[in-house]
């Protein structure tokens, strides 16, 4: 992953399983969130291949690549609502865009969206009229709004107080086991972490590369690396 000429994280090697929830960690700087980027397609690598079920993301054009991103679901760190909008109107827009089902059969859906979050009754509330933590359910609402295979959150956590992030945590947990889907998480949240994630991969700002890959909980008791140990202990160790 190159900026320029500058070198991001290169050497990156991982495999997501189906269903799993798999954590991007690592100190402030090591591309946490660029590398989310690449995977859904927003950034292009210089070097390799981000493959789903074997098709290549990074080489595929038009509606081939339409066809991968649109198994995606994205919950970006603000939330990235449409302040213009309602919560409703927000979850509706990807299905009136994406699907040709009536008015009343995406009220429906946008209302079981809603309701899924725990924001039943808001549904005609602007954004800035609910709290933070509200916002993020309404964003994760949009993003399950078509069903996706794979679940994107980029610090889904921050801002949050520790009540809202366990609430939040959970509630990933119930839409992984209700849909099916698989979630890549990018966080620096230590008791999200070892409260959710399956698999994670660590990445190292100093050298530029992953260094750790595995169960966090497995790495907290094996893993030799100072880095990954003072991260999993202290928490961020980057600046």
């Amino acid at each position: 992953m190159v900026f320029d000429s500058y070198v991001v994280q290169r050497d990156i090697s991982m495999t997501v399983q189906q269903g799993e929830i798999f954590v991007i960690m690592g100190g402030s700087g090591c591309g946490k969130s660029t590398l989310l980027r690449h995977m859904i397609g927003l950034l292009t690598s210089q070097k390799g291949a981000i493959r789903y079920d074997g098709e290549n993301l990074c080489a595929a054009v038009g509606n081939a690549r339409n066809a991968l991103t649109r198994r995606f679901g994205v919950l970006f760190q603000s939330g990235a609502l449409w302040s213009s909008m309602t919560l409703s109107e927000n979850v509706a827009l990807p299905i009136r865009t994406y699907t040709s089902l009536t008015e009343p059969e995406i009220e429906e859906l946008v209302a079981l969206k809603l309701a899924l979050v725990g924001l039943r009754g808001f549904e005609d509330y602007m954004p800035s009229e609910i709290s933070g933590g509200m916002r993020k359910r309404a964003g994760l609402a949009r993003a399950i709004a078509l069903d996706p295979d794979i679940l994107f959150f980029d610090e889904p956590s921050a801002g949050l107080d520790p009540i809202s992030s366990k609430r939040l945590d959970d509630l990933i947990l119930e839409l992984r086991d209700s849909l099916g889907a698989t979630v890549v998480i990018v966080t620096h949240e230590l008791a999200s972490i070892f409260a959710i994630a399956d698999n994670a991969i660590f990445l190292d700002a100093e050298t530029r590369t992953p260094i750790a890959h595995g169960a966090p909980k497995t790495l907290l008791e094996t893993c030799p690396s100072p880095q990954v140990q003072a991260f999993l202990r202290r928490g961020d160790i980057g600046a």
